[in-house]
């Protein structure tokens, strides 16, 4: 089994909780941009956010990977409902909770603080085409960190 560790180092372990989901197959864009979305948030106002995504009641604003996307009012610009990455999200959030819980801590004062999103192993394949050739694709694999910390 691999052993995987977190991109930031520098933490009061006492005040601060970790979790994360490893090789899941969601878009590594599109989780970048939720997971920058999700920062600075409490762990409900992220939950709710989420929810919303879900939903399709609220977006997610697109600010790198933009391109050839539509803008909308809502987001002042490009946008979108990755609504795959935000349901993986919200697992990942109800792992955050109860990773808070189990430390003592109030899940409701847990602010994200970090957040992010790394590309994992990368899956190939073949597609078969005419002649006897293929034409190869990938699936790209991610991973997502959430890291929330208690402010007093």
């Amino acid at each position: 089994m691999p052993h995987w560790g977190y991109s930031v180092k520098e933490l009061d372990e006492a005040r601060t909780v970790k979790a994360s989901l490893r090789e899941i197959d969601v878009s590594p864009k599109w989780s970048r941009e939720v997971c920058r979305a999700i920062i600075g948030l409490t762990i409900p106002e992220a939950r709710k956010l989420m929810e919303d995504v879900i939903a399709m009641r609220r977006m997610i604003p697109y600010r790198r990977y933009k391109k050839n996307r539509a803008h909308h009012s809502e987001t002042r610009g490009a946008g979108g409902y990755p609504v795959k990455v935000a349901k993986h999200m919200l697992k990942l959030l109800e792992s955050l909770e109860a990773n808070a819980d189990f430390k003592g801590l109030d899940p409701d004062e847990v602010v994200i603080v970090h957040a992010a999103a790394h590309k994992a192993r990368r899956i190939s394949k073949f597609m078969p085409r005419a002649f006897g050739r293929a034409t190869p694709y990938d699936k790209q694999l991610v991973h997502i960190e959430v890291i929330g910390e208690v402010r007093r």
